[in-house]
């Protein structure tokens, strides 16, 4: 089992936390500043000893440099986002957590997720294989939304797996979990 600091993370220090929570509290104050400008304000104010790899509208991307990455957000939609990974990642059915990116640990507006180094090119062959993975999430009871290319990496045997899955829906009466195994046989 991992050693974990007095704030219970594995990956992240005591310092490295404490900073996170004072910027998730200063977020809270700007809720109307667009997303470019709030996006540096976070960088400025986290100071974290990290490389930063990505960005989207609602998160940040840090690479912890030991094969995983920290996601913060800095927005509402961002704060939800990284609780929806978790908590869909940790209750997903194994048909479909195969290809969900692993999170590891979630906090006060951040997630530690597994690093996936190969983004998916465009070609039709990925395209198709996008089409019969929205499918599978579908009929497991997730409408996947925002699913594209952009947010897809590639394992070491060349299995698409989703890497932001924060917009991600579970239905209402979805088949999602892994205690819901009825899906395919018609119970």
């Amino acid at each position: 089992m991992p050693i974990t600091n007095d704030k219970g993370s594995s990956f992240l220090s005591s310092k490295e936390i404490g900073s996170i929570d004072a910027w998730i509290s200063e977020m809270k104050k700007y809720p109307l500043l667009i997303p470019t400008k709030k996006r540096k304000l976070a960088q400025r104010t986290l100071e974290l000893p990290y490389k930063l790899i990505g960005n989207g509208l609602n998160r940040i991307v840090y690479d912890l440099d030991n094969g995983y990455v920290l996601k913060i957000a800095f927005s509402e939609i961002g704060l939800i986002s990284n609780g929806q990974e978790f908590s869909l990642y940790h209750s997903a059915h194994p048909d479909i957590k195969q290809y969900l990116c692993p999170v590891k640990e979630k906090g006060q507006g951040w997630i530690v997720m597994k690093k996936m180094e190969r983004k998916a090119p465009i070609n039709l062959e990925n395209l198709q294989k996008l089409s019969t993975l929205t499918m599978k999430f579908l009929l497991r009871g997730i409408i996947p939304v925002d699913l594209r290319l952009a947010n897809i990496a590639l394992s070491h045997d060349n299995e698409m797996v989703v890497i932001d899955y924060g917009l991600f829906i579970k239905a209402l009466h979805g088949k999602t979990d892994q205690s819901n195994d009825d899906v395919h046989s018609g119970k």
